[in-house]
């Protein structure tokens, strides 16, 4: 129950950050975000020493399309080696689907990246949402939600879906850092991958759930065949 609701608050966070941004109700929250990571001497360089501009760019990295592919596809691998080929589908196809819906958004909304600042990276898309902070979102939540939700001990588990809900953050932050989205294309990311990944973990459930049922009835019916063999076995003495 808590995921639904967690779906359906993500969703709606989702709706009124767009409906924010396209009245033009965020631009001062946005400008003075954004600037608030740039030298004040200079809104020409980032906040900091050089080696905290390599490691924005190393963190943004991680929200990338072929990083997160990588990611994805060797953990289908490990899936569908394991014998859990539907589980290993729906995470390809969600992944597939937080693309489509992040592109078919930028393409739609249309947003301009920021002009306030040079940008720390080259950029091809318009800017709401983030891909990185959306994609990073939709893969990280679902990956330590179903880590997590194999790992019996509480203190493993929130361990986990630390780095789960860190990641993403850290990719959005470094966005926003290096220049090339605004806050609110951030906030915006984070709220439909959000909601991408509930959505595949509801449909993973379900899947464990019938897995879990289906291998207990194997193992029942097993066991009744068993017990079938050794009382043949006895009677015939």
């Amino acid at each position: 129950m808590f995921v639904i609701f967690a779906l359906v608050g993500a969703v709606f966070g989702f709706v009124v950050i767009l409906g924010f941004v396209k009245s033009g109700a965020t631009e001062v929250f946005d400008r003075t975000l954004l600037l608030a990571m740039r030298d004040p001497d200079n809104i020409q360089n980032p906040w900091g020493p050089r080696w905290v501009q390599e490691m924005a760019r190393d963190f943004t990295a991680l929200g990338g399309f072929p990083f997160l592919t990588l990611l994805t596809a060797a953990l289908a691998g490990y899936l569908c080696m394991g014998g859990k080929k539907a589980l290993a589908a729906i995470i390809v196809v969600a992944t597939l689907i937080a693309l489509l819906l992040s592109s078919g958004l930028k393409h739609v909304i249309d947003r301009a990246r920021p002009d306030l600042v040079p940008h720390g990276q080259h950029v091809y898309t318009a800017s709401f949402p983030s891909g990185h902070s959306m994609h990073s979102a939709a893969t990280y939540l679902t990956l330590g939600g179903l880590w997590a939700r194999f790992q019996r001990r509480r203190r493993i588990q929130w361990f986990i879906l630390s780095f789960a809900v860190l990641i993403p953050l850290l990719v959005g932050i470094s966005r926003v850092y290096l220049g090339v989205h605004w806050p609110t294309d951030v906030l915006g990311g984070w709220a439909a991958g959000t909601g991408c990944a509930l959505l595949t973990l509801l449909f993973a459930r379900g899947i464990l759930s019938v897995s879990k049922i289906v291998e207990e009835e194997g193992a029942a019916v097993e066991h009744a065949a068993a017990a079938s063999r050794e009382s043949r076995k006895y009677g015939s003495r």
